[in-house]
């Protein structure tokens, strides 16, 4: 069974930094894609990045380009999100998921969920 587990989430303000981190278990890590997602209340939840399993190769949804990094450490089965210039828009419940196929940004193309970590951002 896969388990993912989110981290680093928090209150900041606008133009402040984080890094949320995901800890996986429960099959090689390095097999597979991650993504991160986020939704806001209300909203549906969107996409924000992916990683292939390798790690070279990185996706981001446009919003966020420039500004988020996706990363991971197979050695240590984790993938990141970090997060810069953080905008009031960006508060949400962040969650990562793992994906057989890399560069998908459809919910519905990721197989396992962590439960999500809260990121909230004052102006």
């Amino acid at each position: 069974q896969v388990q993912l587990v989110e981290s680093g989430g928090g209150l900041v303000q606008a133009g402040d930094s984080l890094r949320l981190s995901c800890a996986a278990s429960g099959r090689t890590f390095s097999r597979y894609a991650m993504g991160w997602f986020r939704q806001a209340p209300g909203k549906e939840r969107e996409f924000v990045a992916a990683i292939s399993n390798g790690g070279v190769s990185t996706y981001y949804a446009d919003i966020v380009k420039g500004r988020f990094t996706i990363s991971r450490n197979n050695a240590k089965n984790t993938v990141y999100l970090q997060m810069n210039s953080l905008a009031p828009e960006d508060t949400a419940v962040y969650f990562c998921a793992q994906s057989y196929l890399y560069g998908r940004s459809s919910p519905s193309d990721y197989n396992y969920w962590g439960q999500g970590t809260q990121v909230t951002v004052s102006s």
